[in-house]
C-alpha cells in the first residue's frame, strides 16, 4: 500500500517540479483583452478606435484617463471619433456605458461603424497605394530631378505593431457582434421621468444622476477591483455625448455667467477620480467653439488627461481653398497626459489634418501643395501666399519668406 504513493512521488519529480516562474508585470497587463501595456511608462493603453490617433496620443488611451474632444461646428467629425471609440469597445469586448441627452443610446449603437478584417483593410489599402503611384507617374514629369530620390514621408501617423481596427463608415456593425458585449444607456429625458427630484449637491442635476449612474456600475460590476475572485478582467468603455449643452441643463453656452459657473467641472473632477480607481476610460465630447466664458474652457481642459480639437473646413473659407483641397479640417492637439513621468509623449508632427476617404476617417500630415504649374495665375497665387499665412498662425509655426512658399 505505502509503495503506490511513493511511486507516484518519484513520478512527480522526474516530471515536474514545485517551482513556478513569477510572471511578469507587463504579461498581467496584457491579460486584459484589447489592451497593452505602454514600453515607455508601463501604462495599460487601449485604442481609441483610430491607429493614427492612438499614435498621436502616445500609443493609445491610457487605461483610468479622460479623452476630451472639442467638436467641430457641425459635429459630425467629433461624432465619428465617439463612435470609433464605442465600436473598438465591441470588438474588443468591453463593457459599455453610452450617455446622452440628445440621441438616444440605443440609435448610437445601431449606427457603430462596422469593422473591417485584414483582407478587406489590405485591399483597400492596395487600391489607395495603386491610386498614389498612378499619382506619382504622373508628377515624375513635373518634380525636379534632384527631388526624385528623396525618401517619402509617411503621411499617416501609425503604430509599428498592430494594435487597434479599423472601420467602414459606410457601413453599420452587425447586431450579433453586440450580443457577447454588456453595454450600459443613459437618456436624460428617461431619467429625468423616472425621478424628477433629486438632491443635487450644488451641481446640475442631470451631471448628478450620471455621476451615480457611473459609480453604480463600476462598483456593481466590479470595475474597481473590488471582487478579487474574478479572474476574467475587462475594460469599461464610458462615452458621453455634448457634456455642456443646453441639452443636459447647463447654461454655459448661452451666458458669460451661468447659473452652475462650477458645475461642470465639479463633474470631470469626480469623474476622474472614478476613472483613476477603476478598469475604464472614458471619452467625451464638448461643444467647446459654443462656450462663452473661456475661462471655462480652460479649466475644463485642465482636468482632462487628453484633449484634442477639431476644425471643420464645412461653411469656411478653406473649404474652397486650393491649399486644404485634399483635406476635410484640421486636428489641434490641446493636451497630452504625463503618465509616469515628468514629460509627455510628444509627437514630431505638429500640423495635422483630416480627412473622410470614401470608407475611412484618418488623421494625417499636413501637407502643402505645390505650385508646379507655370500657368497659375497671379491671383492664385496670391491666394495660396495668403493660405500660408492662416496655416502658420493657425496650425503651427511655418517660415514664410518673401514668396508664397518658401522651400
Amino acid at each position: 500500500m505505502a509503495a503506490a504513493p511513493a511511486a507516484g512521488g518519484a513520478a512527480r519529480g522526474r516530471g515536474a517540479t514545485s517551482f513556478q516562474r513569477k510572471a511578469a508585470a507587463g504579461s498581467r497587463l496584457a491579460a486584459v483583452a484589447g489592451t497593452r501595456p505602454s514600453v515607455r511608462h508601463g501604462q495599460l493603453l487601449l485604442s481609441s478606435g483610430l491607429p493614427s490617433l492612438d499614435c498621436v496620443l502616445g500609443g493609445g488611451v491610457a487605461v483610468g484617463t479622460l479623452l476630451l474632444i472639442e467638436e467641430d461646428k457641425y459635429g459630425l467629425y467629433s461624432n465619428l471619433l465617439f463612435k470609433y471609440f464605442l465600436a473598438e469597445g465591441v470588438v474588443c469586448g468591453h463593457d459599455l456605458f453610452v450617455a446622452s441627452a440628445k440621441e438616444h443610446p440605443d440609435n448610437i449603437l445601431k449606427e457603430l461603424p462596422a469593422p473591417l478584417l485584414d483582407d478587406t483593410y489590405r485591399n483597400e489599402r492596395g487600391e489607395e497605394a495603386t491610386a498614389v503611384k498612378s499619382e506619382d507617374f504622373q508628377d515624375s514629369m513635373k518634380i525636379a530631378w534632384r527631388y526624385q530620390n528623396l525618401p517619402k514621408v509617411e503621411a499617416s501617423p501609425t503604430t509599428s505593431t498592430k494594435f487597434g481596427h479599423y472601420y467602414d463608415v459606410s457601413k453599420t456593425m452587425s447586431p450579433e457582434l453586440f450580443q457577447s458585449i454588456k453595454w450600459h444607456s443613459f437618456y436624460l429625458p428617461e431619467e429625468l421621468s423616472l425621478q424628477p427630484k433629486m438632491k443635487t449637491h450644488n451641481m446640475n442635476s442631470a451631471y448628478s444622476r450620471l455621476l451615480q449612474s457611473i459609480q453604480r456600475i463600476i462598483y456593481q460590476e466590479g470595475f474597481d477591483g473590488s471582487d478579487p475572485q474574478k479572474k476574467l478582467k475587462n475594460i469599461l468603455r464610458i462615452g458621453i455625448q455634448s457634456l455642456g449643452s443646453m441639452l443636459w441643463g447647463d447654461d454655459i453656452c448661452s451666458s458669460d455667467t451661468p447659473e452652475h459657473i462650477h458645475s461642470l467641472t465639479k463633474f470631470l473632477y469626480v469623474l476622474r477620480g472614478l476613472l483613476r480607481k477603476s478598469l475604464s476610460a472614458c471619452i467625451i465630447t464638448v461643444p467647446a467653439h459654443l462656450i462663452q466664458n473661456k475661462a471655462i474652457m480652460e479649466r475644463v481642459t485642465n482636468l482632462s488627461d487628453m484633449v484634442v480639437g477639431l476644425e471643420s473646413f464645412i461653411g469656411s473659407e478653406r473649404e474652397t481653398n486650393p491649399l486644404y483641397k485634399d483635406y476635410h479640417g484640421l486636428v489641434h492637439v490641446q493636451q497630452i497626459p504625463r503618465l509616469n513621468s515628468l514629460i509627455c509623449d510628444v509627437s514630431d508632427t505638429k500640423d495635422l489634418a483630416f480627412r473622410l476617404k470614401r470608407k475611412l476617417f484618418t488623421i494625417e500630415r499636413l501637407h502643402l501643395p505645390p505650385d508646379l504649374s507655370d500657368t497659375v495665375s497671379r491671383t492664385s497665387k496670391q491666394d495660396l501666399a495668403e493660405s500660408a499665412k492662416l496655416l502658420s498662425s493657425g496650425c503651427g509655426a511655418m517660415a514664410i519668406g518673401k514668396k508664397h512658399l518658401d522651400f
